[in-house]
């Protein structure tokens, strides 16, 4: 609050110094070389194709088990998305498939670092620039380095929901190619550099001062957040949760977005878990080569098969830094319950 009243006081609430303080200081969390706000996870993933020239005639290699707004600015650009199918066991993009995916006409491979764990980025084809879609992946790593500092550009939300939140909505690209941070930045501001010259047809898709406060201050309590989740992630393990559902795989730099297990019991354990007033989600039942808006791209129903079980499979159990491990009890004794059909009872409960 006192950070929103300074910059209420400031009288400068559109790209003010918060936002410049804070793209340096992304830049300088993620290893890259810039950092770019901008309004939102969606605006950042259409400048950046734009910038990297992607437009009618082009492909976009992409997977299909993902949220909606990662295809949007492709058919937006006038690219026409090319599916992949996933990893059945990290539910990112598989690198085999991908090859097979590339024409002569493949632009750029959009990869997106699923739940909070790192895409394989290290075993993607050679030949196309890669843009990291890590909106939901903001302190992974890949070894030692932060995602977001791997491809040629990588792109970021703040919705309110992310492990790095804003108070609304907000963006960021983040590059080590100069040049296209440059013509991101015009981009972003209608296409100028100086609000009289405008070089290029842009947008209007800035970061606001507010959320760039708020984020620089949260910024600092990250990895603290992100540890948590682990540790929380590992206690899931340690209760048993495994011998009811299939785990999603750990690895070093997973941050853990979301919590997601797999189970072809995945409606019952949804309705056990409503029943005993439990948040849950089934996350991109309908994957996106089988959404309605994208028929037109002539994709049916078996073509991608492991996207499409984990479509059908997957639960996202609660998880986030602040979870106790009262409540983690509470959560796999309602699964147990949902898929022995018993009334859920936690262990604080019954003790």
């Amino acid at each position: 609050m006192a950070r929103i009243g300074e910059v209420l006081d400031s009288g400068r609430l559109i790209l003010g110094p918060n936002v410049e303080a804070f793209e340096r200081e992304a830049a300088e969390f993620l290893g890259a070389g810039e950092a770019v706000g901008v309004a939102n996870g969606t605006d950042a993933i259409a400048l950046v194709l734009e910038a990297l020239g992607v437009g009618p005639g082009d492909e976009v290699v992409c997977p299909a088990f993902t949220f909606y707004a990662t295809v949007e600015p492709i058919v937006h650009s006038g690219a026409t998305p090319v599916f992949c199918d996933i990893d059945p066991v990290t539910l990112n993009l598989d690198p085999a498939d991908i090859a097979a995916r590339f024409t002569e006409r493949t632009r750029a491979v959009l990869a997106v670092h699923l739940f909070g764990r790192p895409a394989p980025l290290d075993r993607l084809p050679d030949g196309v620039p890669v843009v990291e879609d890590a909106a939901q992946a903001f302190g992974a790593r890949i070894g030692a380095r932060r995602v977001g500092s791997v491809g040629a550009a990588a792109t970021f939300s703040f919705f309110p929901t992310k492990n790095l939140f804003a108070l609304g909505d907000g963006g960021l690209v983040a590059t080590s190619d100069p040049e296209l941070a440059r013509v991101v930045r015009m981009l972003r501001f209608h296409g100028s550099r100086d609000k009289q010259t405008f070089e290029l047809v842009g947008y209007n898709s800035r970061l606001d001062e507010i959320q760039a406060a708020a984020l620089r201050l949260f910024l600092g309590r990250l990895d603290g957040w992100n540890e948590a989740r682990r540790e929380a992630a590992a206690r899931y393990e340690t209760l048993g949760l495994g011998e009811l559902v299939e785990l999603p795989a750990d690895e070093a730099g997973h941050v853990y977005h979301m919590y997601v297990v797999r189970s072809a019991e995945r409606d019952r354990i949804l309705a056990g878990l409503r029943e005993a007033g439990i948040g849950t989600a089934a996350y991109y039942a309908t994957p996106l080569h089988l959404q309605p808006a994208l028929a037109f791209l002539g994709n049916a129903p078996g073509s991608l098969p492991e996207t499409e079980r984990a479509a059908a499979e997957n639960v996202a159990l609660p998880l986030w830094a602040g979870i106790s491990a009262e409540q983690q009890e509470r959560v796999v004794d309602a699964v147990r319950a949902a898929l022995s059909g018993r009334p859920a009872v936690s262990a604080a409960q019954s003790a």
